[in-house]
């Protein structure tokens, strides 16, 4: 399992452990380099890989199986789900997406950022990431 490589946490910032390994998670589908269908390490090897606790994968585990992202199998392991790669299509996320760039972008000018400088810097970090999707072109874009 490769996979726990794909996964950096930062002791040294104030943003929870089980937060950062979360988003890395997420971030890892949103942009491809997780697919559907693909194993995760199990949360033992995980939590060593990462060297944090095991209770501390397990409820990041346990979270993103309630939201969809991943699937555990008893005996098999836990897998990334198909409806964590396509959650536009789920009722209610494009909206909670719509108030979440809302919130970035207000909170991006209180810093004295454009909204342009602001979605540049984000597209900057998901082409950094590593094959997101910021190339392409999206007509609700301002």
């Amino acid at each position: 399992m490769g996979q726990a490589a794909v996964f950096e946490l930062d002791s040294d910032d104030p943003t929870p452990l089980y937060a950062q390994l979360g988003r890395a998670i997420r971030t890892a589908v949103a942009t491809g380099r997780l697919k559907a269908g693909d194993r995760l390490p199990t949360v033992r090897q995980m939590a060593v890989d990462l060297r944090v606790n095991a209770n501390t994968v397990a409820r990041v585990y346990a979270e993103l199986e309630r939201s969809g992202v991943l699937a555990t199998r008893r005996g098999v392991g836990t897998f990334v789900t198909s409806s964590g790669v396509g959650a536009a299509g789920r009722p209610g996320l494009e909206r909670r997406l719509l108030a979440l760039g809302d919130r970035f972008l207000a909170e991006a000018q209180a810093l004295g950022f454009s909204a342009r400088e602001a979605i540049a810097a984000l597209e900057a970090r998901v082409s950094s990431e590593g094959g997101g999707h910021a190339d392409q072109p999206d007509e609700r874009r301002p």
